[in-house]
């Protein structure tokens, strides 16, 4: 059979009629699986355009077995994520064998985290251990990384005219500082000064505060923001802040040792006042000028929009290095309400989205208060190349 053949037949799925190649074998096992998801039903509306899945949760499990040793890690999760929207099979997603056959990724985690207020005991533990899994594997790929990205800013950020070693010294502020000793006759500098990089202190530099909105857009960005504000609280360097955000404000910086329990202690969906969360948030800050305030969300407000913009105005007059995200996901490029974007940004406050490989060279950027907008523009020209 033709390879380039066969696989426009299992794209377009239906039978041999339109391509002349008829399936066999695992092929035509693959077939059954994708027409079960993506054949449409009997039309009778969203939810109910099941191909073959039916209602039940361990034929369910057994198709998700199937894709499993079929497809690679990530045509699953794209399949997964399509059979909960299309499919209507949230409420199957509340037992346990359905959870046992799903594959683990972030949408996963969001759609459970969902379901947490109405999640019957039985099927609690099997999603904290998928869950669990996941948040496993997201520390793997960012502890390191995030931890040497702040701890070498921490160090860059601290000045001393006294380094101990040439290494310490920071080239660039000392020719800075020295450029009155400059002669030209030998074309150089002679120092007078050093400016070095101070060892790293003990007592606390910087105040984190998280700020996550809630609401069901975020779902992938409240995954992420947990794992890393568990990261960062564990550095004695910082003092790490995490409240999560609807109409309600909730401060679970007490869960931040355990980004699991974190996660559960959130609620995705419902209305956003963001607002009333960057008013908690500043009763949070003791020191301005050594404060990064991080908001995530996607700036739709149902709160006061005045008084928001104005509580940020407020925070940057005060020295608090404030750093918008419109999402924190590998998602690209989110929906956000792009008038308050605008409007932040007039205040020096630029608003994007930020993918999590990204987040510990912006920490960086942020412990450093090197301009924020200027990172992120050329950390979107390096992605685009």
């Amino acid at each position: 059979m033709d390879e380039r053949l066969r696989r426009w037949r299992l794209v377009l799925g239906g039978d041999a009629d339109g391509t002349g190649c008829a399936l066999g074998g695992t092929d035509a096992q693959m077939d059954g699986a994708l027409a079960a998801l993506y054949n449409g039903g009997d039309g009778e509306g969203p939810g109910e355009r099941s191909g073959g899945l039916g209602a039940s949760a361990p034929r369910v499990a057994r198709w998700l077995g199937d894709i499993r040793s079929y497809f690679p890690s990530t045509v699953v999760q794209v399949m997964q994520k399509d059979a909960v929207e299309r499919l209507n099979l949230t409420r199957l997603l509340l037992e346990p064998e359905m959870l046992e056959a799903v594959e683990p990724d972030v949408h996963m985690v969001g759609t459970l985290l969902s379901l947490n207020r109405v999640m019957p005991e039985k099927a609690r533990e099997s999603a904290r251990a998928l869950v669990r899994k996941v948040v496993s594997e997201l520390e793997r790929r960012l502890v390191q990384k995030t931890k040497a990205a702040v701890t070498g800013a921490l160090d860059r950020s601290a000045r001393t005219h006294r380094p101990r070693r040439v290494a310490d010294i920071d080239w660039d502020r000392t020719i800075r500082a020295n450029l009155k000793n400059y002669l030209p006759e030998r074309n150089t500098v002679v120092p007078s000064r050093l400016v070095g990089y101070g060892r790293r202190q003990r007592a606390v530099q910087r105040e984190v505060v998280l700020c996550i909105d809630q609401s069901g857009s975020m779902a992938a960005s409240v995954v992420y923001s947990s794992v890393f504000g568990a990261v960062l609280a564990s550095m004695r360097s910082l003092r790490t802040s995490l409240v999560v955000f609807d109409t309600a404000v909730v401060d679970l910086t007490d869960q931040l040792h355990d980004p699991v329990e974190l996660l559960f202690g959130t609620q995705l969906g419902g209305g956003t006042d963001i607002n009333r969360a960057i008013a908690y948030s500043q009763g949070l800050i003791t020191r301005p000028t050594d404060s990064i305030f991080i908001l995530i969300s996607d700036l739709y407000e149902g709160g006061v929009r005045e008084e928001m913009l104005r509580r940020v105005a407020q925070m940057t007059a005060a020295g608090v290095q404030v750093i918008v995200l419109l999402a924190l996901s590998d998602e690209g490029a989110p929906f956000y309400d792009r008038d308050n974007a605008a409007a932040l940004a007039a205040l020096g406050v630029p608003a994007f989205a930020c993918t999590p490989d990204a987040f510990p060279g912006l920490m960086a950027a942020a412990i450093e208060r090197r301009d924020i907008g200027q990172w992120a523009e050329r950390e979107l020209e390096r992605t685009a190349t």
